[in-house]
């Protein structure tokens, strides 16, 4: 059986493409995203102003032409954070309708949170230990606890890089009281996420998301590097002062400066930063001893359950 899946976030629309390959298993043919930046200039108002709403529907067009040309015999459609909080979300998934008869499921952060860990599970064998998930998105980031029998606790939160970028709009560079603004709401903001991480023992964090594969990309300083639309699973460690050094050299940078680092991608040049800026207040906060970096998340943990029901 060959399937596809729509991944409509907030910075980009993905798209996967697999087939099943053994019982518990599936072999991906294609996996890519386009950067839409859905929410840019109106994710804290709840519209998808209009030059975005075309991108959107362009990119979803595109992808519906490569889902057809693999004869895909099952599609779904996910939208996320941005589309959740949308005024005009229906008439975008309308207008998706119309030009490709996709039907476009949104679903809660709650849901989205389950099929991260769906997919982070199979790029990483947490066996008995509890880790600590994290999906940077645009609109919302997702943590999870979990190990690799059983998810124990999933939040998401509307701390999404696309919103803190329209609430501080920050100067180039960012200003150490800038920082420390930042850094007090996310604080308050994760305030029930210490008591859980606490009581789970966690001391490893797993992000899912294009973020955190920026940064093994930068660390790398490699701009063909890219494990998100990767056709295998991977996970990357990324060692805690190997991180502390790469957010020193990123928190003092200009755009300018960002736009000549190799592995940095022209979408996430003025989102990095206040990405780096969360998962250093994350790490410290909750004393993290190590990162991994995982290539699955979402979608492929939708993936996963469509092979696995069938």
């Amino acid at each position: 059986m060959r399937v596809a899946v729509l991944d409509l976030g907030t910075n980009t629309f993905n798209l996967i493409v697999a087939e099943s390959a053994h019982a518990a298993g599936f072999r991906i043919l294609h996996n890519t995203k386009l950067g839409v930046k859905l929410g840019e200039g109106g994710i804290a108002s709840g519209e998808i102003l209009p030059g975005a709403f075309e991108r959107g529907i362009r990119a979803v067009e595109q992808h519906y032409q490569t889902l057809r040309s693999f004869g895909v015999t099952r599609v779904q459609a996910f939208g996320t954070s941005a589309l959740r909080t949308a005024r005009n979300g229906g008439e975008f998934l309308e207008a998706i309708y119309r030009k490709t008869g996709i039907e476009v499921q949104i679903i809660s952060g709650d849901r989205e949170a389950e099929l991260i860990y769906h997919g982070v599970r199979q790029t990483y064998a947490m066996h008995n230990e509890k880790h600590l998930i994290l999906d940077i998105g645009g609109g919302s980031n997702e943590f999870i606890i979990a190990d690799g029998q059983c998810l124990y606790w999933k939040k998401s939160y509307p701390l999404g890089i696309a919103r803190l970028l329209d609430r501080f709009k920050p100067s180039d560079p960012l200003g150490d009281e800038e920082i420390a603004r930042v850094v007090a709401y996310i604080e308050n903001e994760l305030a029930d996420l210490e008591p859980e991480v606490k009581q789970h023992s966690v001391t490893k964090l797993i992000g899912a998301s294009g973020s955190f594969e920026t940064f093994t990309a930068l660390i790398r300083s490699s701009a063909n590097y890219e494990t998100e639309s990767a056709l295998e699973a991977c996970a990357v460690p990324i060692l805690p002062e190997t991180f502390d050094e790469l957010y020193r050299r990123l928190i003092r940078s200009t755009v300018e400066e960002r736009s000549r680092m190799p592995g940095l991608e022209p979408l996430r040049i003025e989102m990095i930063v206040l990405a780096a800026l969360f998962v250093k207040f994350v790490m410290d906060r909750f004393n993290l001893k190590q990162i991994i970096q995982s290539n699955f998340a979402l979608k492929e943990g939708a993936v996963s359950e469509m092979l696995m029901a069938q």
